[in-house]
């Protein structure tokens, strides 16, 4: 179970890309049989220094060097203060690993183990008894199951640094989030509303499919010892946005209340998604939601998109190009100009030069953009609107 098959339509995280030897713990196997991971991310406070060498570091592999670099001090000798160990002959003795026997040739096809069913009592219990211990060591580490190398189809189970870096800029702009009623579209494994809900009051964490959803709500359970302090609300709700309505069957899991959905459009001021636009069709949804929902809320809203631009080599082009990149940026263009008499968008990337305080590498292709969605009825004229 600790080998992932990669077929030719697998994509892989650049984020655990990046950290090939840091141990991760398997829990379980999602709906679809997909092995499914733990990751421990360390916030790094004002009084914490970011390595920008180590910036793809996770709190599992600065354990890992911690424990390598001793076992080579310890080996060493000198440095670390432990004399080497020597046999009866006075020469030096060296503990050697065990031989690993030879893989056994044979014309039957291998076989992996299936799990039909976990033990929830087992697993409950094991999260009593660390219980305590996580609410005293873990109150600045968030922790996200994911998966690590799915089709595209199933990207939102995995983490992408474009959630990092909304994290980042939340964390550092807290003030004006603080108390607010924020919808997340497309949130994946939740991580950017995790981090939203340690200062805003309200959360909707949205995405679509039961298997992906379902991921989500546990990891707003794992995180609970880092959100109840703040006293923030997420709230997992599906959003589809090829639907024009959302969804308020009491029948269908994660669906919305008629009093959620009136909150949600007489309060939310914020709307964020992360490094979501890698499909054209899955764009222009995106962006039809965003007009949908900035148009019926009460009051104007400012929407933060992260985004990494990802260079491809096409055989179309014979070149390499940005294709998923390039319609994004036409579809904030045509944003910008629509005029319809309702709603008004103002367009404009913000420098990525806010204080990186989570462990990821915040590569240049990274960008975060603001758009700022304002009804016609909040407008303030201007001095020429005013002339007779």
């Amino acid at each position: 179970m600790d080998q992932i098959t990669f077929h030719h339509d697998t994509v892989l995280s650049d984020v655990h890309l990046l950290l090939p030897n840091a141990r991760r713990l398997m829990t379980r196997l999602n709906h679809v049989g997909q092995p499914v991971f733990i990751s421990k991310f360390k916030i790094l406070w004002d009084g914490e220094r970011q390595d920008g060498n180590a910036a793809g570091k996770g709190l599992e592999e600065e354990e890992d060097q911690k424990g390598n670099e001793e076992d080579a001090q310890a080996e060493e000798g000198g440095e670390g203060g432990v004399d080497p160990v020597l046999d009866e002959d006075g020469d030096l003795e060296v503990t050697r690993r065990p031989k690993t026997s030879p893989p056994e040739v044979s014309d039957r096809d291998k076989v992996c183990p299936i799990i039909l069913s976990q033990s929830t009592t087992v697993q409950e219990e094991e999260e009593e008894e660390v219980e305590n211990e996580d609410n005293q060591r873990f109150k600045d580490i968030i922790r996200i199951e994911h998966t690590m190398a799915t089709p595209l189809e199933d990207v939102g189970k995995q983490v992408w640094r474009g959630a990092f870096l909304l994290a980042d800029y939340i964390l550092s702009q807290q003030i004006m989030f603080r108390g607010a009623t924020v919808l997340e579209l497309g949130a994946g494994t939740g991580l950017a509303s995790i981090v939203m809900a340690i200062v805003a009051k309200t959360v909707y964490c949205t995405d679509v499919g039961e298997d992906l959803l379902s991921m989500c709500q546990r990891n707003i359970t794992l995180n609970r010892c880092l959100l109840e302090p703040a006293d923030g609300e997420v709230r997992v709700r599906q959003l589809d946005w090829l639907q024009h309505d959302l969804c308020t069957d009491a029948d269908v899991e994660f669906s919305w209340t008629e009093k959620e959905v009136a909150d949600l459009h007489d309060n939310t001021s914020f709307i964020i998604a992360a490094d979501i636009c890698y499909d054209d069709d899955l764009t222009d949804g995106l962006f039809r939601t965003l007009y949908r929902l900035s148009s019926n809320f009460s009051q104007p809203c400012v929407t933060y998109l992260s985004i990494e631009k990802r260079m491809n080599f096409t055989l179309r082009h014979m070149d390499v190009s940005c294709e998923a990149y390039d319609h994004f940026r036409r579809c904030l263009s045509q944003l910008q100009d629509l005029v319809d008499g309702r709603c008004r968008f103002r367009v404009e990337q913000l420098p990525a030069t806010f204080p990186q305080r989570l462990q990821y590498e915040r590569v240049e292709q990274l960008e975060l953009w603001k758009v700022t969605a304002t009804p016609f009825q909040f407008e303030v004229p201007s001095d020429s609107e005013l002339l007779p």
